[in-house]
């Protein structure tokens, strides 16, 4: 009996494979559907939780935010910091270069003043070593120039604008302001004119002796040995010559010297730049004309002799050059020529060359004090001797300006 007449069954076997395979592949799609289901709605199902991904999202922008704003306020501060951290190096350079430059220049000078010693020159007859070890601090030093035949000039001097005593005493512990009256010695020393002047001293004590020989004509040499001496003797910001016939307002000067303090080289005066006189026999006759071009010709500008001021640093050059500083015929003129050719700061200042009453006088009434007065006509105060006392009470700044002067 073969397969077909047994009738039907060899389609039975076939339906039967169907729903063998239609099973599996239902589970197949099943199982498939479900693993796809739950790809799909992973993000829906985080992206719909209620409020958790949308706060913790504002949260992290918020954060971000911040530290971004955190982040340039940092920034802006660290700047700052950086800016004032260079300010105050800038500002420590600045000092510390300064200091080193003082430090050099009191290292020349004493340098300079050693090989002087032991060369058998001494600064001044009368120094003392122990004088220029420990010194302290000065506003300023006021050389008055003097000379020998000028005894009742220096007497009207003390009887006016130079504290006499205590007073001077306070004046240089106090306020930091030395004065003395300067001079040399004569072509014969300790002859009589030496003499008078050591008796002049041991009863005032104001006078500061130069290594120097007395005479007109050594004016500028006179003018290195000052600055030298007073250089090597005090320390101070500022170092003034005045000629003993010219009024001066101490506490006026001190104040305006002061303010330039934080100037290393200053060179303080009334400038002028005077014609260059060619002819002999006439006064202020420059020698060396020739040097200064074409006859006619005008010097360069430089401060005026009765009243001048120069910075320590400046002092201290003059001193350790003074053997190789050319002298002319003028001090003023010396002295100007020697800062040619420096970083000097020239400061004209015309109350340091007022007139004698009444110019100083209506200046004064005005509120602008006189530095320093004299008449142009005298190089000086005509008949000093007699009239400093009526131009002190007429253009002083009074007794108690120095006392409460702050410098």
């Amino acid at each position: 009996m073969s397969w077909k007449s047994r009738g039907g069954f060899e389609p039975s076997t076939r339906s039967s494979v169907s729903r063998k395979w239609t099973f599996l592949f239902c589970i197949g799609c099943f199982c498939a559907g479900m693993l796809f289901s739950d790809r799909m709605w992973a993000v829906p199902e985080v992206e719909n939780m209620p409020g958790g991904s949308t706060e913790s999202e504002e949260e992290r922008l918020k954060m971000v935010s911040e530290g971004c704003n955190s982040s340039t306020k940092d920034g802006n501060n660290e700047s700052k910091d950086i800016l004032g951290e260079v300010s105050k190096t800038h500002n420590a350079i600045q000092t510390l270069d300064k200091t080193i430059s003082s430090l050099e220049m009191e290292l020349a000078a004493a340098r300079a003043a050693q090989d002087s010693i032991l060369n058998g020159s001494p600064l001044m007859e009368n120094v003392k070593l122990s004088e220029s070890v420990h010194k302290r601090k000065y506003v300023m030093v006021v050389g008055i120039n003097t000379a020998f035949s000028s005894r009742k000039r220096r007497d009207s001097v003390r009887a006016t604008w130079m504290p006499q005593g205590d007073k001077r005493k306070m004046l240089e512990e106090e306020k930091g302001i030395v004065v003395r009256f300067v001079i040399g010695h004569s072509t014969t020393p300790g002859g009589i004119l030496d003499r008078a002047i050591e008796a002049e001293d041991k009863r005032h004590g104001d006078f500061m002796r130069l290594d120097h020989v007395e005479g007109y004509l050594e004016l500028s040499a006179k003018t290195k040995a000052y600055f030298a001496t007073a250089v090597a003797l005090w320390d101070a910001d500022f170092y003034v010559k005045v000629d003993d016939d010219v009024h001066v307002n101490i506490a006026t000067l001190g104040s305006t010297l002061a303010r330039h303090r934080s100037k290393s080289r200053v060179y303080m005066g009334c400038m002028k730049s005077g014609p260059v006189l060619a002819q002999k026999g006439v006064r202020y006759h420059e020698p060396e004309y020739w040097k200064f071009g074409e006859e006619g010709n005008k010097y360069f500008r430089h401060a005026t002799g009765q009243l001048y001021a120069i910075s320590k640093d400046l002092a201290t050059y003059i001193s350790i050059n003074q053997h190789i500083l050319h002298k002319y015929a003028n001090e003023d003129v010396s002295l100007g020529s020697w800062f040619i050719g420096l970083d000097v700061e020239h400061i004209d200042d015309r109350r340091l060359c007022c007139g004698t009453p009444p110019d100083c006088e209506w200046k004064a009434q005005a509120g602008n004090i006189c530095i320093a007065s004299f008449d142009w006509s005298c190089s000086g105060i005509c008949k000093s001797a007699e009239r400093m006392k009526e131009v002190h009470r007429r253009c002083g700044e009074g007794e108690n300006a120095l006392l409460s002067a702050v410098f």
